[in-house]
C-alpha cells in the first residue's frame, strides 16, 4: 500500500498518536485529524453504519480476500482488500499430511467466508475463523483438553502462545523471532511440505529406537543367563569369553546398522 501511494508521488503525512487495537486494527492522528484503518469489526467498534458495506464485504470474503477500511474524521474513505498468497506446495503438504492419519486445522482472524475460501482451496479438515490473537492459545488448549496430541505451526507474534502451549511447536523460519524462539522446531526453508517430512522421519525414529531396544534386549535376554551360569548345574553350559566379547560386537554393529537406515527414509 505504501509502494503504490510511492508511486501516485503522493505525500506520506507522519501519523501520531497511534493506538493498535488487536485483532481490528488501528487508529491515529493524521494532520490533526482522527484516523482509523481495520477490519470490518472496527468499523462496527467505531459505530460506523456498515449496512451499505455488507453486499462487497460478502463478495470478496468468498474470493478470499480479507477488507480493509480507511477513515478520516468519521468518514468511510474507500476499501482495500488485501489477501495471503497460498504457497505452491500448501495443498500438496496438507494432503500429505492427512495420509499420515492426521486432522488438519487452519485457525485464522480472518472472517469465516474468506477462511472457507481458503480452506476449500487447500483441503484443510476445518478452519476456525475470526479468532482474536489471544484466543489461538485458547483453541490449542481446548484440543488438549479433549485428548488431541496438537502440532502448531505458526510464524507471527500473535502465534507464539498457541506455539508454546502446543506439544510440538514448529515456527516457520522466516517468521517472528518470538515465535521462534517459542516453538520446538523450526522450519529453515519455510515450507509446509517440511512439516510433513519432519513427522514422518519422527516416526521413523521412533521406530528404530523401538526396534534397537527389542534386539538389544534380546541379546541380553539370551546372553546373560549364559554368561551368570544359570544353565550350568543342569546341562553344563557356559560362556566362553571370546564368544561373548563377539556377540557384545555383533548387537552393538546391528543397532548401528539398523540406525543407518534412516538415510533411507524418503521424505
Amino acid at each position: 500500500i505504501v509502494a503504490a501511494a510511492e508511486e501516485k508521488q503522493l505525500a506520506l503525512l507522519e501519523a501520531c498518536n497511534y493506538k493498535q487495537i488487536p485483532g481490528q486494527g488501528f487508529t491515529a492522528e493524521l494532520a490533526g485529524d482522527e484516523c482509523a484503518a481495520g477490519n470490518m469489526k472496527l468499523l462496527q467498534a467505531l459505530n460506523v453504519d456498515v449496512s451499505s458495506l455488507m453486499d462487497q464485504y460478502d463478495k470478496l470474503a468468498a474470493q478470499g480476500k480479507t477488507p480493509l477500511y480507511f477513515l478520516r474524521a468519521g468518514e468511510l474513505l474507500g476499501c482495500i482488500a488485501v489477501a495471503d498468497t497460498v504457497k505452491a506446495t500448501s495443498k500438496e503438504a496438507i494432503g500429505k499430511l492427512q495420509a499420515m492419519g492426521l486432522r488438519v486445522l487452519m485457525v485464522t482472524g480472518d472472517n469465516r467466508a474468506t477462511a472457507e475460501a481458503i480452506r476449500a482451496q487447500v483441503g484443510v479438515d476445518e478452519a476456525v475463523a475470526q479468532v482474536l490473537p489471544q484466543d489461538k492459545e485458547a483453541v490449542v488448549r481446548k484440543l488438549q483438553q479433549e485428548g488431541h496430541i496438537v502440532a502448531m505451526v505458526g510464524d507471527g507474534i500473535n502465534d507464539a502462545p498457541a506455539l508454546a502451549r502446543a506439544d510440538v511447536g514448529i515456527a516457520i523460519g522466516a517468521g517472528t523471532d518470538i515465535a521462534i524462539e517459542a516453538a520446538d522446531m523450526v522450519l529453515i526453508k519455510s515450507d509446509l511440505l517440511d512439516v510433513a517430512k519432519a513427522i514422518r522421519l519422527s516416526r521413523g525414529v521412533m521406530t528404530n529406537i523401538k526396534e534397537n531396544l527389542f534386539w538389544a534386549f534380546i541379546y541380553n535376554a539370551v546372553g546373560i543367563p549364559f554368561a551368570a551360569g544359570v544353565f550350568y548345574t543342569a546341562f553344563g553350559w557356559l560362556l566362553n569369553p571370546l564368544i561373548a566379547a563377539a556377540a557384545m560386537s555383533c548387537s552393538s554393529v546391528s543397532v548401528v546398522t539398523n540406525a543407518l537406515r534412516l538415510r533411507f527414509i524418503k521424505l
